[in-house]
């Protein structure tokens, strides 16, 4: 639900309201009963995750080098694998021996 901000004509208080936005608008002030007015606000916003400026607007030069990082990741990846082959290979060869 949004939140709406308010604030009173005769004592100059500024209040905020979570309402529907199908919700009347308040009319009265919650200190001194006076008229209010709703007043245009900055929303909140939130960003959540992680580089989302990077994966939408992202240069050139920065998509190079995510492409050469996982290219690395899974360069490492896949020799550590094909060394443990390596080594079970070897041992049994050595125990039929």
């Amino acid at each position: 639900m949004p939140i709406y901000e308010y604030q009173c004509e005769a004592c100059n208080h500024r209040f905020e309201v979570i309402q529907k936005m199908s919700d009347k608008p308040i009319k009265k002030c919650v200190l001194c009963q006076g008229k209010v007015q709703k007043i245009l606000s900055a929303p909140g916003l939130l960003f959540k995750g992680s580089g989302w400026y990077v994966t939408d607007y992202a240069n050139p030069e920065r998509k190079k080098a995510m492409e050469a990082d996982k290219k690395a990741a899974s360069g490492d990846s896949g020799s550590a694998k094909a060394e443990g082959k390596a080594e079970s290979k070897g041992s049994k060869k050595s125990d039929t021996n």
